[in-house]
């Protein structure tokens, strides 16, 4: 899917220059993947203290259940 944006040139430099990619497509692909993965862990951590541990949970029985 061909698709232009106007990105902001210095962005787009300072992108390849931290990212390491040799083309803008590259280092803009990258830099998609990387601020969903840290969204994603956001979410995850929005969840710390929302819920409920079962302290009778025995990790290491299920571990050596087959």
């Amino acid at each position: 899917m061909a698709t232009n944006l106007a990105i902001d040139p210095d962005l787009l430099d300072r992108a390849l220059e931290v990212s390491g990619e040799r083309t803008k497509k590259a280092a803009v692909t990258k830099a998609l993947q990387e601020f969903i993965a840290r969204r994603q862990q956001k979410r995850v951590l929005d969840l710390m203290g929302k819920l409920d541990w079962d302290h009778s949970y025995d990790y290491k029985a299920e571990r050596s259940r087959k």
